[in-house]
């Protein structure tokens, strides 16, 4: 997968734009000055750097190269610093209770892998650290404005209720809404929202 991504993060523009998630931008009651964060499969770092410049420490961890350099490039030019990792979320040794904000913003697993990455997120949060998730539901397969074109690859509120029992749920709601997240997620979409405390 990382070569399907270098290649779309090639092109000289931000593929999902550079600005933040609208979610994740609404969740700033959450985000406090020098709390740490981890961008989840945060590509060009339109998620992370915003982290950063609300004052987070952030990592952000994609397994695109190209991806994370044009992370690092937005970073600079907003005048900010963001750590990247590059690596294979399916193999990264995943940190456990480490970070106070975890943001996974429409990273879709397979069936085989979901259940055990969302245990890997929600380890990765400190006691009493948040998740904020934004997926596409099996709805989106009606739409053309993104996501994986697997049904099996996206999310329902019962998954999602199911993978994070352990926490607490502060939120959980499905949308049908209108993207406007650069070429690539832009148009009506069927979405699913989470907000999770460890």
């Amino acid at each position: 997968m990382s070569e399907f991504w270098d290649t779309r993060y090639a092109q000289t523009d931000y593929t999902y734009g550079t600005e933040p998630n609208e979610f994740l931008r609404a969740q700033t009651q959450y985000l406090k000055l020098g709390l740490k964060a981890l961008a989840v499969g945060d590509g060009e770092g339109r998620n992370g750097v915003w982290l950063a410049q609300q004052g987070l420490d952030v990592v952000a961890v994609d397994s695109s190269g190209v991806g994370l350099q044009k992370a690092l490039a937005l970073a600079k030019a907003r005048g900010v610093t963001l750590r990247t990792e590059q690596a294979d979320l399916l193999t990264w040794h995943w940190p456990v209770d480490t970070f106070d904000i975890v943001a996974a913003i429409f990273v879709h697993f397979m069936p085989s892998h979901r259940i055990r990455m969302h245990h890997a997120m929600f380890r990765a949060l400190k006691p009493g650290g948040v998740l904020i998730m934004e997926a596409f539901t099996p709805e989106q397969l009606n739409y053309t404005s993104g996501g994986p074109p697997v049904k099996e690859m996206l999310f329902t509120k019962d998954m999602l209720q199911a993978d994070f029992a352990a926490g607490e749920i502060i939120s959980l709601e499905d949308y049908k809404l209108e993207l406007h997240e650069g070429r690539y997620h832009d148009g009506p979409a069927a979405v699913v929202r989470l907000i999770v405390r460890k």
